[in-house]
C-alpha cells in the first residue's frame, strides 16, 4: 500500500531543494535534499519519481511564484504604471529570496528541464509577458523579435537586481533606474 502523501511534507522537500541547489548546484545530491528538508530520501521519491522529475516541478513553482509576486496587486493603469509596478515587485522578490533566484537561475539552463517544462512555466508568465508586449507595441522595439526584447529585458533585470544586492542601502533608486532604463528601451 503506497504512503499517504502529506503537503508539508512535500513544501519542505521544494523549499530544500531550492536552497540546497541554491548552494551546491544540481549536482547536490537528493540524500542532501531529503535530509535538509528531514524526510528519508526514500520518502522524497514518494513525491518526485525521479531527481529530474523534482527539478522540473521545482522549476514550475519557482517561475509561477515568482509571476505572481511581479503581478501581485497589479493596479488598473496605464501600461507604464503597470510595468513600474511588475518591475517593482520582481526586483523585490528576486532580492528578498536570493536563493529562489539563484536556483530558479541553475534550472533555467539545466539539460533536466524538459522542452514541455518550459512551455508550462512559459504560461506562468503570461501576465508578464502581455504587459512587454503591451508596452513595447508603439515604442522603439516594436519591430524587434519579442523573444529578443524578452532577453533583453531580462538581462536588466538581472543587472539591477545584482547592483540592489550589491548596494542594498539604495534599493529604490536602482529598483527606478533599473526601470528607467527598461521604459526608455521598450517604451
Amino acid at each position: 500500500m503506497a504512503r499517504p502523501r502529506s503537503d508539508d511534507k512535500r513544501a519542505a522537500i521544494m523549499a530544500a531543494a531550492t536552497r540546497i541547489i541554491a548552494a551546491q548546484g544540481l549536482g547536490a545530491a537528493t540524500a542532501a535534499i531529503a535530509k535538509e528538508a528531514g524526510v528519508s530520501n526514500g520518502s522524497l521519491f514518494t513525491y518526485f519519481d525521479t531527481k529530474a522529475d523534482l527539478f522540473n516541478q521545482l522549476y514550475l513553482e519557482l517561475k509561477a511564484d515568482m509571476g505572481a509576486a511581479a503581478l501581485g496587486g497589479l493596479p488598473a493603469a496605464d501600461e507604464r504604471a503597470q510595468l513600474l509596478h511588475m518591475w517593482s515587485r520582481w526586483m523585490r522578490w528576486a532580492t528578498t529570496h536570493p536563493h529562489k533566484r539563484r536556483a530558479l537561475a541553475q534550472l533555467q539552463v539545466s539539460d533536466q528541464i524538459t522542452a514541455s517544462t518550459h512551455e508550462a512555466a512559459s504560461r506562468t508568465m503570461t501576465g508578464m509577458g502581455r504587459i512587454l508586449e503591451r508596452v513595447r507595441a508603439n515604442g522603439p522595439m516594436r519591430a524587434a523579435p519579442a523573444a529578443l526584447v524578452f532577453a533583453l529585458c531580462n538581462a536588466l533585470a538581472e543587472a539591477t537586481i545584482d547592483y540592489i544586492i550589491g548596494d542594498p542601502d539604495h534599493v529604490d533608486e536602482h529598483t527606478r533606474s533599473g526601470f528607467d532604463a527598461l521604459w526608455r528601451m521598450i517604451g
